[in-house]
């Protein structure tokens, strides 16, 4: 990557706004990440709630489960560097390129921006796992995710895992 330039990131669990770990894209001192508007996975994948920590995690298994929701940022290479340390980058997820539909942009942007939203489909980096217990397939999937959904199972924050 060029240095200056910005990738597009798609987030659906704990760094989405209102959500446990949102605090991290707004933390400037770990980069910029610039909320760019909602969007969804063109391809179904199963999202889980899974570990003991109740961590989403979108299984790498495209055709299944669900059109996964969330949002999409532009970050710098600061922050797409903090993401991977962050999600554990690539041990327990990697950062794969996906088609995400836009569902609605944020303001306006430039041309470039424009016709991406015009076209409807955006290559993203998302945080997917190929490396999960064989069970978890067998876990309800979610379309989106809310730490304090309806399904009970709250995000347990790093400084409070023992």
């Amino acid at each position: 990557m060029i240095a200056g330039t910005m990738a597009r990131v798609f987030v659906y669990g704990t760094l989405k706004k209102g959500q446990p770990n949102y605090k991290h894209m707004i933390n400037t001192a770990k980069g910029l990440a610039k909320f760019q508007g909602w969007g969804r996975t063109v391809e179904k994948y199963p999202l889980v709630i899974a570990g003991k920590y109740n961590i989403p995690y979108m299984l790498n298994i495209p055709g299944t489960g669900h059109h996964v929701a969330g949002e999409i940022y532009s970050v710098d290479d600061q922050m797409l560097q903090f993401l991977d340390e962050f999600e554990g980058c690539p041990d327990m997820y990697q950062r794969t390129l996906m088609r995400i539909e836009v569902v609605e942009w944020e303001g306006k942007g430039g041309v470039g921006e424009a016709r991406a939203a015009a076209e409807g489909v955006i290559e993203c980096f998302v945080y997917s796992t190929t490396t999960y217990p064989p069970e978890w397939v067998g876990l309800p999937y979610h379309d989106s995710y809310d730490s304090s959904g309806k399904h009970g199972l709250s995000y347990v924050l790093r400084e409070s895992r023992d």
